[in-house]
């Protein structure tokens, strides 16, 4: 049941996003959205256990005032 509820929302709905949605979501690389997210002090990365989530409109903040990533 749970990967209905999760298969109906839709990425622009998601609060956090996986490496694989975030990158086609940002058409950025899923290596360097890795990289990105590497950092300890990184303020749009959310790990659940070892798995690694982009907070979507932390990272939309963040891209947003970059020149280049």
């Amino acid at each position: 049941m749970n990967n209905t509820l999760q298969e109906k929302v839709s990425i622009k709905n998601k609060f956090a996003l996986t490496v694989k949605e975030a990158a086609e979501y940002f058409n950025i690389g899923e290596h360097r959205i890795r990289e990105l997210t590497d950092k300890k002090d990184c303020p749009f990365v959310l790990w659940v256990g070892s798995k690694r989530l982009v907070k979507r409109k932390k990272f939309e903040e963040y891209l947003s005032v970059q020149y280049s990533v």
